[in-house]
């Protein structure tokens, strides 16, 4: 049976994470709080803002910064915004 949680991102209940996903009490707290459907949402906009900026993740302050941009997405409500990046036209 799947594991549930109340997704803080989404704001509902929903399947969880099967294993924590990232290191440390961040990684902690989205196994907890964080739903399977909205780290899948986050992968997406990561890989965005890597190929979009340019992003080496050897770089500690390029990781600093996706972090940064992980707990605004998943915990703040906010959206990550990458400049002149506009999303294909349906």
């Amino acid at each position: 049976m799947a594991r549930t949680v109340f997704c803080q991102k989404l704001q509902k209940e929903a399947e969880g994470l099967g294993f924590q996903l990232y290191p440390g009490e961040l990684g902690e707290k989205i196994f907890n709080n964080i739903s399977k459907e909205a780290w899948g949402q986050w992968q997406h906009k990561q890989t965005m803002l890597i190929n979009e900026k340019h992003l080496n993740m050897m770089d500690p302050e390029h990781r600093t910064f996706l972090e940064e941009q992980m707990v605004g997405f998943l915990f703040e409500g906010k959206d990550v915004e990458i400049e002149g990046y506009r999303p294909p036209e349906k």
